[in-house]
Order: structure tokens, then C-alpha cells, then sequence
């Protein structure tokens, strides 16, 4: 097997073609660090050795770019780099950025609960919910969420009161209005048993 070009390609890639045909591409990086280069004779085993060392790398770098970006979770970032690459150099990607200080898991999911709180009017149990969506694992969501609730969550009835007199003040004076704030409500995880009591309570103070 010979190498017989090596052109390049978007994205600091190249590609490079053996005997005569394409055979896929590499990073600039890559070719560069294994001096790979025109003329050079190659084993299969060489080439796969080549195509696996492009793989980690582009993935090293793409989860670099991608947590530049935002914050992500452990689960998350492998999740994303699995779309594109081998599930070793996703890994290989994954641990590196750990090493870096690059992913934190319970801080992410400290930062996440207090946004859904202050911000969503979420329920302990929503947010435990959204942070597992997101990638937490679950018994360390239930401990952040239940942490953050101490600080930024009143009571659940507490919570549905605040809401219903403020941002759904408008909702009570009828019953159409009424159910399309329960089920506002309900989405953001509160339960029916917690809506009722004061939803019966301000909708008999309405009517006095």
C-alpha cells in the first residue's frame, strides 16, 4: 500500500488516498505528529493504527469546542461525541476533560437547580427530573434538588399560592382559566393533591 496524495480538505482535515483511490480522512494534527506523508509505504494495520489516532484527536478537540461553549454533563458530552465518533475515542475525549477540570457533574447540577427554581418555578420533583434529562445521575440529582430546594423553593402549596396570585392571577376568573393553570402547574411538577386545596381557597375568596 502506497500513499499517493494527500490533499486538504475543510476543518484542518485531509485526505489522503492509497494507491490511487481515496481511502478517508486525517487530521492536519495527526499527519503531522505520525509524519505521515506522499510516498510512504503502509500496512493495513498502519492505516487503521492512522485512522484511530484521527479519530481521538478530532474528538479531544471537539469536546474541548463544545464545553467552551457551555456546560455540560459526563453523560452528555459522551452522548454528543458518540454521533460522530468511535465510542473509544469518545471515552478517551470524555476522560481527558475530566482531567482538566473540564466536566463537574455536581456542579453543573448545583448551578442547573437553581436556575429551574429561582427562574422556572420548578417543583423538587421536576427538577430532578430535568437534571436526570440532562445527564445527572439520578441519586445525585434527588441530593442537589433537595439541597437547592431548602435555599430557593418555598413549600409545594406555598409555591402554587405564589404562583396562582402571580403569574396566573388572571387565571382564576374562570373555569377555562383555571384549568389552563393547573395544567400549567402540573407541568412544572406540582401535583394535583398540592394544587387543589389552594386553588379551591383563592377561587372561594374570588367569589366572596
Amino acid at each position: 500500500m502506497l500513499i499517493t496524495a494527500i490533499e486538504p480538505r475543510r476543518r484542518s482535515l485531509c485526505e489522503v488516498y492509497i494507491d490511487g483511490e481515496s481511502a478517508g480522512l486525517l487530521d492536519l494534527e495527526t499527519l503531522e505528529r505520525l509524519h505521515v506523508k506522499m510516498g510512504q509505504e503502509l500496512t493495513d494495520d498502519d492505516w487503521s493504527y492512522y485512522c484511530a489516532e484521527s479519530d481521538r484527536t478530532r474528538a479531544r478537540s471537539y469536546a474541548l469546542w463544545l464545553l467552551s461553549r457551555r456546560a455540560m454533563t459526563r453523560r452528555a458530552l459522551l452522548d454528543k461525541l458518540r454521533m460522530q465518533y468511535s465510542p473509544e475515542a469518545s471515552e478517551a475525549a470524555v476522560a481527558r476533560a475530566e482531567e482538566l477540570g473540564l466536566i463537574d457533574d455536581a456542579d453543573y447540577a448545583r448551578r442547573c437547580a437553581s436556575d429551574l427554581f429561582r427562574l422556572k418555578n420548578f417543583s423538587v420533583p421536576r427538577v430532578v427530573s430535568e437534571l436526570v434529562r440532562r445527564g445527572v445521575d439520578r441519586e445525585l440529582a434527588r441530593q442537589i434538588a433537595g439541597e437547592a430546594a431548602v435555599e430557593y423553593a418555598p413549600e409545594p402549596q406555598q409555591a402554587v399560592r405564589e404562583l396562582l396570585l402571580g403569574k396566573y392571577s388572571r387565571c382564576l376568573a374562570d373555569e377555562k382559566g383555571r384549568r389552563r393553570a393547573v395544567a400549567a402547574l402540573q407541568r412544572m411538577g406540582y401535583r394535583w393533591d398540592e394544587i387543589r386545596p389552594v386553588l379551591r381557597e383563592l377561587t372561594e375568596e374570588a367569589e366572596e
